[in-house]
């Protein structure tokens, strides 16, 4: 089989990209970062939807965003909750992770050269999103160009990356149905900024209330409150 690195973080998007991927008949190589992050219940859901949908390997890398701050993910700064779907919609949070994908992405590209992978999954959505600059079309656009300018295998003529962007163009209901027919256990994923010790969402946070409204346009219960619900 053909291999892919896929950028896996947990959440409902990448766990559907993971999907996808398998789906196309790719090897998976999940890719998941420990970056200083306030909590961990991402990285627990990362391993559990790994498992689940079946990889190649799963690697985790150990990185520190917190020494540069700037984001309420990675610093002493206070998640925001209950905000209405126009204020989510509008500007740049303070969830943002200063080039988080930029990083994540050139982990990528590095495992990718040594897998001999022409092939990048990365679970960006310029739709339901949260005002991410490094979730938009250009920016994937612009760091495809990047990566086969910088490795080794792309300069000798070994490798022409694609970086896949599956989510792009989907609303978040779109990504759930299709999920849903790829047989994603929602139940596994964690998608909130602000979760409790035992991974309990808020149900407060931007994410939460994309989440929540993604699943009640699909037409689906989530799962992972279900779960919640009977502990």
């Amino acid at each position: 089989m053909t291999p892919a690195v896929v950028l896996l973080s947990g959440g409902l998007d990448s766990s559907t990209t993971l999907a996808i991927a398998k789906s196309d008949g790719f090897a998976l190589y999940a890719l998941s970062f420990r970056y200083g992050q306030r909590h961990r219940a991402e990285l627990e859901s990362a391993a559990a939807v790994a498992c689940s949908i079946g990889v190649a390997d799963h690697a985790v890398i150990d990185i520190d965003l917190r020494r540069f701050g700037g984001s309420a993910l990675t610093a002493d700064i206070p998640v925001p909750k209950g905000r209405s779907a126009q204020a989510i919609g509008v500007g740049i949070p303070v969830t943002y992770v200063p080039a988080r994908n930029t990083v994540f992405l050139s982990f990528a590209l590095a495992w990718a050269e040594t897998l001999g992978a022409d092939d990048i999954f990365i679970g960006v959505n310029a739709q339901d999103y949260s005002g991410y600059p490094d979730c938009r079309p250009a920016f994937i656009e612009a760091f495809e160009r990047m990566a086969n300018l910088a490795t080794a295998a792309a300069v000798e003529g070994r490798q022409r990356l694609k970086i896949h962007a599956p989510l792009m163009s989907l609303t978040k209901a779109e990504i759930i149905a299709k999920g849903i027919s790829l047989g994603v256990d929602y139940g596994l994923t964690s998608s909130c900024y602000d979760p409790g010790t035992d991974g309990r969402p808020c149900g407060h946070c931007d994410s939460c209330l994309l989440r929540a409204k993604g699943f009640a346009e699909a037409g689906y219960p989530d799962p992972l409150l279900s779960r919640f619900a009977s502990t």
